[in-house]
């Protein structure tokens, strides 16, 4: 018999992290108006793909406590000790950068544009304008400077300052509209509470959901009350599956073999780093934010490429205390199908031979997707695999049509 939860029955869920969400969107129609016409006039400074998305989720309270891009103490102290000058714990730098600190003033207001058209997106009040060293704030942040990491390669392509300062944030990015999905943290916990959800899993994907990930979100959802998937759709790396792709994928995976009331879909616009180990502690953090006591930690979350082992990401959480997060990870192992269990099975639960154990490399899969070959079904659903098949086709008929 399915546990049922009464829609009537609202719970407290973990705290934000740092204690209080923030919001730094200036929703008030007016208010917003006019402080548009009142940047027109401003000194402009054009952000980034990635300082756009990361002041979208400054706004919007994912990266509470924080109220503004980092000034140069939270700068250093986030990259020699993951934490800010307060102590609270916070892995990675946040930051905006400048081609000359000439232009700029420590107190004045300045407007930040969208990286994408001439919108104005936000104000910044400006605390600090600093110089930074990119081949050690790269090996801090993704332990190497090498500019085949696309988080270490995007860093060299920026300026050489950084300015700090709190925001005022006027856009959402046009996500709302792109999405039906997309939720700030205040929405998804009110969902969340209104479903009386105590316990909360996160799973954080920037992929489709093959077998694999089914196996370890339906494991966690036998002990949880709720299953949070939650994936990135801010701007990925090339090769990535698009955004639009996925969601199909997620939503007809949803609708065919996940309880619907055990389950929430909601995106949210981040940029992916790649960083690995750091970007693992960011995620929970910002699924705290969402009102999760839980997040799984999978075999290489957050990495790329081989520059982190597969299970750094799990092992960082280790050399935190009980007080530095309040959300805490769900370790999962490498996961496979095996032959003589008949089904997924992991090395903690299988004892058969390797030689038992079906597996695929993502870039294998790729490759079989793209030649319009189905993967075996222990792999991926027949109905992902349609979707990831159509899309591959489409997507040779462009390139042969440029």
């Amino acid at each position: 018999m399915n546990k049922k939860f009464s829609k009537n029955r609202k719970t407290t869920l973990t705290p934000p992290h740092g204690g209080h969400l923030i919001n730094l969107m200036v929703d008030d129609s007016e208010d917003r108006t006019k402080l548009i016409e009142e940047s027109k006039t401003l000194l402009k400074l054009k952000l980034s793909t990635l300082e756009f998305s990361d002041l979208i989720m400054l706004g919007i309270g994912a990266f509470s406590p924080l109220e503004g891009f980092m000034n140069s103490s939270d700068y250093e102290s986030v990259l020699n000790n993951k934490r800010l000058t307060s102590g609270t714990l916070w892995p990675l730098p946040v930051t905006i950068t400048a081609d000359s600190a000439n232009d700029y003033r420590i107190g004045d207001t300045i407007a930040l544009v969208s990286p994408y058209s001439d919108e104005i997106a936000g104000q910044l009040k400006i605390e600090d304008i600093f110089p930074y060293d990119k081949d050690i704030e790269a090996k801090a942040a993704f332990g190497t400077d090498d500019p085949s990491h696309p988080g270490a390669a995007k860093l060299k392509d920026v300026s050489s300052y950084h300015i700090g300062g709190k925001v005022k944030v006027f856009t959402e990015g046009g996500y709302p509209d792109a999405f039906a999905e997309y939720a700030r943290p205040s929405e998804v916990r009110n969902i969340f509470s209104s479903r009386g959800w105590k316990t909360i899993v996160a799973f954080q994907t920037r992929n489709p959901i093959h077998r694999s990930h089914e196996y370890l979100t339906k494991v966690v959802l036998e002990t949880a009350d709720g299953l949070f998937i939650h994936p990135i759709v801010g701007k990925l790396k090339e090769g990535d599956i698009p955004a639009e792709v996925r969601m199909k994928c997620y939503q007809v995976l949803l609708d065919n073999y996940y309880p619907k009331d055990r389950v929430v879909l909601k995106v949210y616009p981040m940029e992916m780093r790649y960083a690995g180990p750091k970007e693992a502690i960011l995620h929970a953090i910002i699924r705290q934010n969402y009102g999760c006591t839980h997040i799984v930690i999978g075999r290489d979350h957050a990495g790329v490429g081989d520059f982190y082992g597969p299970f750094e990401a799990q092992e960082i959480f280790d050399s935190l205390t009980d007080n530095d997060l309040l959300i805490k990870p769900t370790k999962m192992d490498w996961t496979f199908y095996c032959e003589s269990c008949g089904g997924m099975a992991s090395f903690k639960t299988c004892p058969h031979p390797d030689e038992d154990h079906k597996m695929i490399s993502g870039t294998k899969l790729r490759e079989m997707l793209s030649n319009g070959q189905y993967p075996p079904d222990y792999i991926t659903r027949k109905e992902v695999s349609d979707i990831l098949i159509d899309y591959y086709k489409n997507n040779k008929i462009k390139n042969r049509n440029r």
